[in-house]
C-alpha cells in the first residue's frame, strides 16, 4: 500500500467521546459516531455573533433548519476528484454548513459564476464569511472566524473546524510545514489556484481578475495544496496521517471538489432515500449552480 493510500484510510486518535451534544443559546448540534458513520444533526443556528440579517446585500433572516448529515468515519480517496457543485461542501463542528460557490451568474449563464469573496459583488457576507439563503440557512463561504474563536483561536495548533461531505476533516489554513512531521512549525497553506492571464473569451469579456470562478486555474506545485485545496499529512486528531482539507484566505477558500466520495445527505437538490430538504438523504451531488434561478437571494446578479 502506498503512503498516500495508508494515510487516506487512517483512523483518528479516538480521545474524544463518541457522542457529544452542544447547546449554546438557540444553537443545537449533536455529533454521534456509530457503525462506521458520523451523524451530524443540527438546527443550523450559529453559536456565535453574526452580522445583521436582513441587511445590506442580503435580505434574508436566519431561521432554524433541519440537518441530518451522514459521513463515513473511514473515507477513501479517489483517483479523480468529484465535482462539488450542487451540494454543501461540508459541515462545521457547530452544525453550520460550508458552501464554496454562489448562485449568482452573469446574464444567468452558469459558466460565469460570481465569486462570493471576490470583492466585486456584495452578497452581504458578515464577519464570519457567512450569509443567509432565502430558506433562512446561515452558511459559511470561508474561514468561520466566530467558530474559530470559540475553539480557542487559530495558529496554536492545527484547528479542526468541520468535516467535508466525503468524511475527511476540514482545518483552517495553518498546517505543518512538513506535512508528515507533527513537530514541524505551522505555516499558512497556499492554494495552488491562480488567476488566469489575459482576457476572457466571450461572456462578460474583460481581463481575468477573479470576479468569476472561471477566472481561476489550477497550477500544480504553485502552492502547498492540491486541486481540492487539501493534502495528506498528520494532524492532532489523526497522528498517523490522513487526507485533509484546508480553508484558505485566498481562492478557492473552500475546496470546489472532493477527494473522496461525498455522501448524498449533503445534496441540496433532487430526491432520494430519506426524503427531501437540505441535509436529508438526497440524490448524489453534482450538476451546476446552487439553489436555482434567481441566485442566492432570488434576485438578478449585479452586472459589472
Amino acid at each position: 500500500m502506498s503512503v498516500a493510500a495508508s494515510l487516506a484510510s487512517a483512523q483518528p486518535l479516538d480521545t474524544r467521546p463518541s457522542s457529544a451534544t452542544t447547546t449554546l443559546g438557540e444553537s443545537k448540534v449533536t455529533i454521534t459516531v456509530s457503525g462506521g458513520e458520523r451523524l451530524v444533526v443540527a438546527n443550523g443556528l450559529p453559536d456565535h455573533t453574526t452580522g445583521r440579517f436582513p441587511g445590506r446585500g442580503n435580505p434574508n433572516r436566519i431561521s432554524a433548519q433541519s440537518y441530518n448529515f451522514h459521513l463515513p468515519t473511514a473515507p477513501k480517496t479517489n483517483a479523480a476528484p468529484h465535482d462539488g457543485r450542487g451540494a454543501w461542501f461540508g459541515v462545521a463542528l457547530n452544525g453550520i454548513p460550508f458552501e464554496p460557490g454562489t448562485a449568482e451568474f452573469w446574464n444567468n449563464r452558469r459558466e460565469w459564476n460570481y465569486e462570493a469573496k471576490s470583492g466585486f459583488i456584495d452578497l452581504g457576507l458578515d464577519q464570519n464569511n457567512a450569509h443567509v439563503q432565502p430558506t433562512g440557512a446561515y452558511h459559511y463561504h470561508g474561514l468561520p472566524t466566530g467558530l474559530m474563536t470559540k475553539l480557542g483561536g487559530d495558529g496554536k495548533k492545527m484547528l479542526l473546524v468541520g468535516w467535508a461531505a466525503d468524511g475527511f476533516p476540514m482545518y483552517t489554513s495553518d498546517a505543518h510545514t512538513v506535512a508528515r512531521d507533527a513537530k514541524s512549525p505551522l505555516k499558512k497553506m497556499r492554494p495552488s489556484w491562480q488567476i488566469k492571464k489575459g482576457e476572457r473569451e466571450g461572456g462578460p469579456g474583460g481581463k481575468y481578475d477573479g470576479k468569476f470562478t472561471a477566472d481561476h486555474e489550477f497550477v500544480k506545485g504553485s502552492g502547498d495544496l492540491d486541486e481540492c485545496n487539501g493534502r495528506f499529512g498528520v494532524t492532532p486528531e489523526f497522528p498517523s496521517g490522513t487526507y485533509y482539507y484546508c480553508i484558505t484566505e485566498e481562492f478557492p477558500q473552500l475546496g470546489r471538489q472532493w477527494r473522496g466520495t461525498p455522501d448524498p445527505s449533503f445534496s441540496k437538490r433532487g430526491s432520494g432515500p430519506g426524503g427531501g430538504g437540505p441535509g436529508g438523504r438526497r440524490g448524489p451531488p453534482g450538476g451546476p449552480g446552487g439553489p436555482g434561478p434567481g441566485g442566492d437571494f432570488n434576485r438578478p446578479p449585479r452586472r459589472d
